[in-house]
């Protein structure tokens, strides 16, 4: 005979035969169940709208503006008053320039006019006298030439330059002796004269052929 209080009786803590699989598909259900639609994302914040200006503004930035204008046309009324008086000065100076070129030169001149005079001035001159005293005047002449940097060209020998040079006659160059080589100079009859690079005088020469 069979223990009656051995076997399980309804209500026991012991899960029933069926239980389980019933739990465990609720489960999986509830884990398989999809979310529901995300929530919307919230709207920005929309950028606040400049203030619209005021009239006082409007007059500051306007009297601003005529500010700035007015400073402007002030410098340019000054600007173009600095290049008037340096327009007229430079017209001045370019006309003072050809007024008083010869000044300096011409001053230079006084001495030698001074023994000209003298020379004439004096009575019974010897010639060794007369000599000496051209040879000072001479040099004072040449005193003032260099002062006007004005220059003497003497090309004797030189090989014939018609910008410095102006041709009076030609000349077999191997009769002359010593010979000279043909288009060279061979005699100098009147000297010629410079003014810095300018040419007042060619030089009046006889050229070898």
């Amino acid at each position: 005979m069979t223990n009656a209080s051995s076997q399980p009786t309804p209500g026991d803590s012991d899960i029933q035969p069926g239980q389980e699989t019933a739990t465990g598909a609720a489960d999986m259900s509830r884990e398989a169940t999809p979310a529901g639609p995300a929530a919307p994302p919230e709207p920005a914040p929309e950028a606040a709208s400049p203030e619209p200006a005021t009239p006082h503004s409007l007059e500051q930035q306007l009297s601003e503006a005529l500010a700035r204008v007015q400073a402007w046309e002030a410098e340019y009324l000054r600007a173009r008053a600095d290049m008037e008086n340096l327009r007229k000065r430079s017209a001045q100076e370019v006309q003072n320039a050809g007024k008083f070129a010869i000044e300096s030169f011409a001053e230079a001149l006084l001495p030698v006019a001074d023994s000209l005079e003298m020379a004439l001035s004096l009575g019974n001159q010897t010639s060794e006298g007369l000599r000496s005293g051209v040879e000072l005047t001479l040099r004072q002449m040449q005193q003032a030439f260099q002062k006007g940097r004005l220059t003497a060209i003497h090309p004797q020998g030189e090989k014939f330059d018609p910008r410095l040079h102006q041709a009076v006659s030609m000349v077999p160059g191997a009769d002359q002796q010593p010979p000279v080589s043909p288009g060279h100079v061979v005699q100098v009859m009147q000297k010629g004269y410079m003014v810095a690079e300018r040419v007042l005088r060619p030089a009046f020469v006889v050229v070898a052929q």
